[in-house]
């Protein structure tokens, strides 16, 4: 194999191929998902291409039938009928089976349909919205995918285009409304994503800055003075420096940051091609053979392949050796290369993955969305955004919507590159949104004004940001077995609420409202806040089942729409009954989201629940070869029991022990846990009586249950019928009221009301007569009308 092969099987099983003698050919790749095509010359194509590498599925059950001018194919998901000529819409067609009422959804060749979108190449010099390309989801319960002008792969895995005549290869989703059955299957055709490394996982600093080595280490120093953790330190721009002696500490740099744990990436500008003035052009022009006797440029050349060899290995690999982790290929020249119909954003993006992997490492690469196939390249770059509301209020709904094409790992500019406003409050919400991204990468320009140091932030704002910064590092061991689980089973980390609830009307009306790996909500804050209320609004819709906002331990009714109102510390993460999300529980976080010796288990009761944390060393270049570590844990209501362990797999952490901890949100009955330890078969068990302790915060109770080693099984034993507590909301009020810019009157003509024993409705009523705006009425009706239980009982 050479250094540029890659896993895939392009050629379909002939037991799955209808046709393919005359000019069309159909190709049943699983039960919702049909290859159509047609060829003026009777040639059809069997090469992988950029989009399509893995046509060998096994075959589904599917059905033909023929007449004399119709050709039939049914499957348990659709029935196609075609009339044996050139595709058009009354000649192919598909009736989709699904739950749409009382008529099946009928899919029409060429025929618009109402996609709900993929993503975007990039938002360069956009402020705000951006159209997003067509995903292989639609309400209509089909989508198709036109891969008749995509680039394919030679025999030697070189890009290479298609032949020329009249063509149609496309392909049809017909999963009806389980969306991620679609992508599942899109993962099948096209590769799954590929699981990133742990550190990627973590806080990234980026800025556009001419720094110096001592500055950028002592920044770095800041950072740990300041306790806020980092897992990668990104140098953009300016690290490309010539005929000067600093080039030559460039290893001695590298390791400086290795040693503080931290990954180091740069940004690299590959169209600028290499200059006469640059320290590998002589090597570089032997080995392309260019002559140099004018001191001519080697011009950038994607289509050559010797070129990208000298690309990779000339002016790439010195930075490797020297301990580089990341390449940030930063394109912004377009589409056109030196052969029509060759993007060489794609070329760069596919090259630099596979090279990536020298020396068996997990392969990854940062750089723009290329188009369908791109997931399989991680990580993406959304590009230079803008620091505008706008910006910020778009980039939820871009994250989320990007997984009906499969793309899971979008990195943005947190807290935006360019133009736009200073804000410190609109930075805090965009590090909050990032904490509960993909990747969070704080990023700004080379403006002096543009800096986004916690430190050098106003109070609140220091001290928020700072927070959750902190928080996405606990974040780590929930966030790698999403990663893990992304890989293995297909499911991306962000997902539009219609995934799981596509019936539901309320979920396609929330569309920067998405699910976060498999225990939580996220309802981002993207408004300002208000100067009397002290709250931004966000307009919610919470699925059926109860829920706790893990930020402020409110207690919700789900099954509804809500307005929600937070101030700058808050923000909506909202957690079912029964969730349970690993995070940290170290004292003080490090560098570089090393698997954790502390996890606090942070678990909802009131209904069943389970998690399996998944964990690995760092070895193996995909999930094949990867031996994860695999813990166990569950919450039985019934038996009011939280189970964890015992851990299998990973043989590094054998017998190691660990210190587990929990932290039941929202529950407040007493102080005191039962914990029973097994060591397996046969083994004693012992049993000890754990003090809790308040949070502190109100959040909940938390509980250090102590240091086991891997093969123990943890029985931590709970009240009975453990639930969440049923909290009155005058407490809550009366902090809104205490925080709010409002008459002094209007706040003892409330706080009277809501510490009254009236009804709730009677309460409601009453607050509503008062001559008091709506901006300060809506945020205490939320928290009156949160959790049912605590109404009332003749209201209920």
């Amino acid at each position: 194999m050479h250094r540029y092969s890659f896993p895939h099987e392009p050629v379909a099983h002939p037991n799955a191929i209808v046709g393919g003698t005359g000019k069309y050919r159909f190709t049943i790749l699983a039960d919702g998902l049909l290859r159509y095509e047609w060829a003026e010359d009777h040639l059809f194509e069997d090469r992988a291409s950029v989009f399509a590498i893995n046509r060998r599925l096994p075959v589904p059950e599917f059905r033909v039938k023929y007449d004399d001018d119709t050709l039939q194919i049914i499957t348990s998901r659709f029935h196609l009928t075609y009339n044996k000529g050139a595709f058009s819409a009354s000649g192919l067609s598909a009736s989709v089976k699904g739950h749409f009422g009382p008529h099946s959804s009928i899919w029409r060749y060429g025929a618009p349909t109402s996609n709900l979108g993929g993503t975007a190449r990039t938002l360069d010099e956009v402020d705000g919205r951006t159209a997003l390309e067509s995903g292989v989801i639609s309400r209509e319960g089909f989508a198709t995918l036109d891969d008749s002008n995509s680039m394919l792969f030679d025999e030697s895995q070189w890009v290479t285009l298609r032949r020329s005549g009249k063509r149609v290869d496309g392909y049809l989703f017909a999963y009806g409304h389980d969306y991620q059955l679609a992508i599942q299957a899109f993962y099948r055709l096209s590769g799954p994503q590929p699981l990133l490394p742990r550190w990627a996982l973590g806080n990234w600093w980026s800025r556009y800055h001419a720094y110096t080595s001592r500055e950028y280490l002592e920044l770095m120093e800041r950072f740990e003075e300041k306790k806020v953790p980092l897992s990668v330190a990104v140098l953009d721009m300016d690290w490309h420096i010539v005929n000067d002696p600093r080039v030559k500490e460039a290893g001695a740099f590298m390791a400086a940051l290795h040693d503080k744990g931290l990954r180091v990436a740069l940004n690299d500008h590959p169209a600028d091609g290499v200059q006469s003035y640059e320290e590998p052009y002589e090597e570089m022009a032997l080995s392309l053979k260019h002559d140099t006797s004018m001191r001519d440029p080697i011009p950038f050349d994607i289509t050559n392949r010797a070129f990208l060899d000298a690309f990779f290995d000339v002016l790439h690999r010195k930075f490797e050796r020297d301990g580089l982790d990341l390449w940030w290929v930063d394109w912004q020249q377009g589409t056109h290369s030196r052969i029509p119909g060759i993007d060489p954003l794609w070329v760069l993006n596919h090259y630099h993955f596979l090279d990536s992997a020298l020396d068996n490492k997990r392969p990854l690469a940062f750089s723009r969305y290329a188009g369908p196939g791109s997931h399989r390249l991680p990580i993406g770059f959304s590009g230079d955004s803008y620091m505008t509301w706008d910006s910020l209020k778009f980039q939820p709904e871009f994250t989320a919507t990007a997984s009906n094409i499969g793309y899971g790992w979008w990195s943005h500019d947190i807290g935006g590159h360019f133009h736009g406003d200073r804000s410190e409050e609109m930075l805090v919400r965009w590090v909050q949104l990032g904490a509960f991204s993909p990747i969070l990468r704080l990023h700004s320009s080379n403006n002096p004004f543009s800096v986004k140091e916690p430190w050098n932030l106003s109070e609140p704002y220091q001290y928020v940001m700072a927070k959750y910064l902190s928080i996405r590092h606990r974040l780590v061991p929930y966030l790698y077995t999403m990663n893990a689980r992304t890989a293995i089973g297909g499911v991306p980390l962000v997902r539009p609420m219609y995934w799981a609830y596509p019936d539901r009307e309320e979920a396609y009306n929330v569309p920067n409202q998405y699910m976060f790996g498999s225990e939580l909500i996220i309802a981002p804050v993207t408004e300002p806040v208000d100067a009397n209320s002290q709250r931004s609004e966000v307009i919610a819709w919470l699925p059926p089942g109860r829920y706790v906002d893990l930020s402020t331990s409110i207690v919700y009714d789900g099954n509804r729409r809500l307005r929600l109102y937070r101030s700058i510390k808050k923000y909506p993460i909202f957690a079912r009954e029964g969730a349970i999300i690993p995070t940290d529980g170290s004292l003080a976080l490090r560098n570089g989201c090393e698997n954790p010796s502390v996890i606090e288990l942070i678990v909802i009761v009131g209904a069943d629940g389970q998690f399996e944390l998944l964990e690995d060393d760092g070895k193996g270049q995909s999930v094949d070869q990867v031996e994860f570590q695999r813990t166990p844990v569950s919450f039985h209501q019934n038996s009011h029991k939280l189970v964890i362990g015992p851990t299998s797999g990973c043989h590094y952490q054998k017998l190691h022990p660990r210190q587990w901890n929990l932290l039941l949100v929202g529950y407040k009955r007493h102080g005191k846990v039962q914990v029973s330890i097994s060591m397996g078969p046969g083994s004693a068990v012992r049993t000890v009586q754990v003090e809790g302790g308040n949070t502190g915060d109100g959040r909940g109770h938390t509980f250090q249950l102590g240091s086991f080693p891997s093969n123990a099984e943890i029985t931590v034993q709970l009240e009975k019928d453990p639930a969440l507590d049923v909290q009155g909301p005058a407490v809550q009020i009366i902090k809104f009221l205490r925080e709010a810019q409002m008459n002094m009157d209007w706040k003892d003509a409330m706080k009277s009301i809501v510490e009254s024993s009236k009804p709730r409705l009677i309460q409601i009523s009453e607050l509503n007569a008062l001559p008091v705006p709506n901006r300060l009425l809506n945020p205490i009706y939320e928290i009156l009308l949160a959790d049912n239980r605590s109404c009332d009982p003749r209201e209920k």
